[in-house]
């Protein structure tokens, strides 16, 4: 069915609506946060959790794990992602040894509302929206004549990037405008009903009369946990099978995104991986038992991460530390980057991981304690960022994503595997 520029909306709406027909059968956690997984040589038995209205660590014994955690944006100033994209499926898998592949394709859309990052949809450049500089020039003409703004999101992105490096944003700011006047309010009604109420809802502008303030906005992950084309996780090149646990959605690197993912093709994946992995966890689970699990040696290896955080003393503010990270990240490991900037990034991240230790939390309860969930979130994003930078830096090319200014072919000698 046609949903305009609703698509994910509509595809959340009606999973929403099929849990609810099946809430005899499926049980949802609600509030309560994942911590780690359980594992035993190449087997998963389950995850560690804890609820969040109570402090209660529990053990969830299970013969498969899927993972649909989403992924990392949060680690950068200006995102797409919702509060929940932080990394928090993604490491737990990188702790437990498992690798991550391909962190370092992190996708900038060019349709980032300016300084919040909320998303205009692909469709507006679609539908034939026009991006205009400082000077109201169509400056696309510039960085690709025969695309113009329908170059795939990298193009654009680094094609803003320059124009606002340049002086050329508008009113001398980071911002681009999004001008879809000429399309008239018929056209835009019937076909981007959702970008006009968000401009209007969030800026107070109504794209039917004037253009959108837009920036490049950190969107998608093309890494993840590695995963085979049915979301069976694998732990090396070979493939090694991970048995019982499969992800599905950003938190997977299947992977069908390549260096750059191509508008609307998350949901496809979402869609069509997530029912593969379904399929597969549910045929792998009918032929093993539950395994023994040590609950207490789980447990407590989550109890101490929760008593670590609130023994700290430091005088350092888990705040300031977040902002400096999205802040180091956004500028030295955004659109554009290089060896330099990225080692600064590195050693920045490393930093801010050594002052993680001497936070102070405030809130030393355990009833609906957000803070400290927010500190723990907060550790997985560093450890994220200093991944994503890694990868940045040992990637000596561009492709996708992924540009480096020192770098700046494709070295498919060296790269492409």
């Amino acid at each position: 069915c046609f949903s305009a520029d609703r698509t994910g909306h509509a595809i959340l709406h009606a999973l929403h609506e099929q849990l609810l027909k099946s809430a005899k059968s499926v049980k949802i956690y609600s509030e309560w946060y994942m911590h780690s997984l359980i594992l035993d040589g190449d087997r998963c038995n389950g995850i560690v959790v804890s609820d969040i209205r109570t402090g209660a660590v529990e053990v969830m014994q299970a013969r498969a794990v899927i993972f649909a955690t989403g992924g990392y944006g949060r680690v950068f100033n200006i995102t797409s992602n919702a509060f929940a994209g932080t990394a928090d499926g993604v490491m737990s898998a990188y702790r437990a040894g498992i690798p991550i592949e391909d962190a370092e394709f992190v996708q900038y859309h060019p349709s980032g509302l300016y300084r919040q990052g909320i998303l205009f949809s692909e469709a507006a450049r679609g539908e034939g929206g026009y991006l205009l500089n400082g000077k109201g020039e169509r400056f696309m003409e510039k960085y690709a004549p025969s695309r113009m703004e329908l170059a795939p999101r990298d193009i654009v992105a680094r094609a803003e990037q320059s124009e606002m490096d340049a002086g050329r944003g508008v009113d001398g700011k980071d911002i681009i405008h999004l001008d879809l006047r000429h399309l008239g309010k018929a056209r835009i009604m019937e076909r981007l009903p959702q970008i006009r109420q968000l401009g209007i809802d969030f800026i107070g502008v109504d794209c039917i009369t004037d253009p959108l303030p837009i920036q490049p906005t950190a969107h998608y992950s093309m890494g993840g946990i590695p995963v085979d084309k049915f979301g069976q996780v694998i732990s090396d090149a070979e493939g090694t099978p991970v048995k019982g646990f499969f992800a599905a959605g950003e938190c997977a690197c299947v992977s069908v995104h390549g260096a750059n993912r191509l508008g609307t093709n998350s949901l496809l994946d979402a869609v069509v991986f997530g029912e593969r992995a379904g399929k597969v966890a549910l045929e792998y689970a009918k032929t093993v038992g539950h395994a023994p699990v040590n609950e207490s040696h789980e447990k407590t290896k989550v109890l101490e991460l929760f008593e670590e955080i609130f023994q700290q003393d430091g005088g350092e503010c888990y705040n300031d530390i977040r902002n400096e990270m999205k802040t180091i990240m956004t500028e030295n490991c955004g659109v554009f980057r290089d060896a330099d900037r990225l080692k600064v990034c590195i050693e920045t991240i490393q930093n801010l991981r050594q002052r993680y230790k001497k936070g102070k939390v405030t809130d030393k309860g355990k009833v609906f304690n957000t803070e400290v969930y927010e500190i723990i979130e907060l550790g997985n994003m560093l450890g994220m960022a200093e991944v994503i930078a890694t990868a940045a830096l040992a990637r000596n090319e561009s492709r996708g994503g992924h540009h480096r200014t020192d770098f700046p072919k494709r070295d498919d000698q060296n790269f492409l595997k």
